[in-house]
């Protein structure tokens, strides 16, 4: 299997190298040549396997270079017991009869981002070994709120990297930015950036693409590496759940071979709808993509305009890790749609020049006809955490209940009542607040004092991380503005 660049299908890269480089040189992303097929009868072959072996047959598609014993090593220290605190690592639970929620928050920081994280730092470290790479990677890290803590854990004291995250400064809510300031291990470096999210995003892409920083890197035997999805090691991992969901479904009997069902997925960068996409391509029965947004509806409005406009208002909401503007994963679902690496540097280029570009009336048919979006505002996601504990016993975080809106209005909207997977992409006790204020409490305990108040009030126990966030101590206190991000990168390598 070879990569291409989305902005450059001349040049081939092996997948250790476009795990190991993250980001290719001319700024596109490192993307399979093409999507392999499952083959006939892969679905009910892993409707009895362990996540673990699924997650062997999935990504062995993609890494031909790895052999089946490295990835089933790595496969069983990424999702473990001692990892994740369910053996079924991604379960699915039967919301209704056609509604069930895959639950992605079940590993050590709570958050849909372990899913990958706790694989990338072995395909990282293996890909290095093969390349016979000598120097150190550093990677860098932008995060909306949950990439940060799960790129933090899943490479701390990982040899030969280092590590530092960069989050938006009041962008994230109080337990995701203790997660990261405690953060323990020898190899890693937060700090908070003056500015959102994109601003974080483009800070570190311009220093991935600064020749000076780069060489200015190479005399100190360090390479920047990348843990943001725009690396194709945090992808991969990610197709796995969904075909793995598909599979449960099958075990359980809740649909019959062949079936379809949909897929509603809260996103802001595109990397978690995007591995949906892919488990399609590869031949996993997935109809409608619904993609699902906060008042920040960049993706909403290109799903239904074709047009991609990141000039508008910037909000920061109650689901602060869909707060983006600059979805950066959109380059390679475009080249999938257009088969055509120039047309993506085309987009890309008026993107970067004026914060916009237009899809062609094809192009924009094609979206269509896989993609369907639908957005909310606060108030409408804290309605529907109420409604969903008041209606079903089931308690969810914010971003979950984004992704409940939009099914609610799509089905609304087109009358399909296809079975639909909805992605539950972190812990309710993440934003004790904004949950706690959805189930009518008007007075909201501070910091972790909010854990204990939502148990009392739902009695379901807070995760062991969050609970022992109490015993940390904080380690980072760095604050910098989005021109002096090298600064924290130097301080980080000495």
């Amino acid at each position: 299997m070879q990569y291409i660049s989305t902005r450059d299908s001349t040049r081939h890269y092996s997948a250790a190298q476009a795990i190991a480089q993250g980001l290719a040189g001319d700024g596109g992303l490192l993307t399979p040549f093409y999507i392999p097929r499952l083959p006939k009868g892969a679905l009910e072959d892993m409707k009895s396997m362990a996540y673990q072996h699924r997650a062997v047959y999935i990504m062995k598609q993609f890494l031909e270079e790895f052999s089946v014993k490295e990835l089933t090593e790595f496969a069983s220290a990424a999702y473990g017991p001692e990892k994740f605190d369910t053996p079924a690592v991604a379960p699915v639970r039967t919301v209704d009869g056609n509604t069930h929620c895959l639950e992605l928050w079940h590993g050590p920081t709570c958050a849909f981002k372990d899913m990958a994280l706790q694989m990338l730092p072995h395909l990282l470290t293996a890909s290095l070994t093969k390349l016979e790479e000598e120097k150190t990677a550093c990677i860098l890290v932008a995060t909306s709120g949950d990439t940060g803590k799960g790129a933090l854990e899943g490479f701390r004291d990982v040899p030969r990297t280092k590590i530092l995250v960069f989050y938006p400064k009041d962008g994230v809510s109080q337990v995701q930015e203790l997660q990261m300031v405690t953060q323990e291990g020898d190899n890693v470096g937060v700090a908070a950036v003056v500015g959102n999210f994109d601003d974080a995003q483009t800070g570190v892409k311009r220093l991935f693409s600064d020749r000076a920083v780069c060489r200015e890197l190479e005399e100190k035997g360090y390479f920047f590496s990348s843990a943001n999805s725009i690396n194709w090691g945090r992808v991969l991992p990610q197709i796995v759940y969904y075909v793995s969901a598909y599979c449960d479904l099958l075990r359980d009997e809740k649909i019959q071979p062949g079936q379809t069902v949909n897929v509603c997925v809260p996103t802001g960068n595109f990397g978690n709808i995007l591995a949906a996409y892919y488990a399609r391509e590869m031949g996993v029965p997935i109809g409608k993509l619904i993609c699902a947004s906060n008042r920040n509806n960049v993706l909403t409005d290109l799903i239904r305009t074709g047009v991609y406009d990141r000039n508008r208002t910037f909000y920061n909401t109650m689901s602060p890790s869909m707060d983006i503007l600059i979805s950066s994963n959109l380059e390679r679902l475009l080249l999938s749609l257009t088969q055509d690496s120039e047309q993506v540097r085309e987009y890309m280029a008026q993107l970067a020049a004026t914060g916009r570009y237009e899809l062609s009336d094809i192009l924009r048919t094609r979206l269509q006809k896989s993609f369907a979006g639908y957005c909310c505002d606060d108030k409408e996601t804290q309605r529907v955490i109420r409604a969903m504990y008041d209606g079903h016993g089931y308690l969810i975080d914010t971003h979950t209940a984004v992704a409940f809106s939009a099914l609610e209005q799509y089905r609304r909207e087109t009358g399909d009542e296809t079975p639909c997977v909805v992605v539950s992409t972190a812990s309710p006790f993440k934003f004790c607040d904004s949950v706690l204020e959805a189930l009518g409490e008007t007075e909201i305990a501070q910091g972790l004092d909010a854990l204990d108040q939502l148990t009392a009030r739902t009695g379901q126990p807070a995760p062991a991380p969050l609970a022992g966030l109490r015993d940390k101590q904080v380690r980072f206190d760095r604050v910098v503005e989005k021109d002096h991000m090298l600064d924290a990168v130097r301080a980080l390598l000495g």
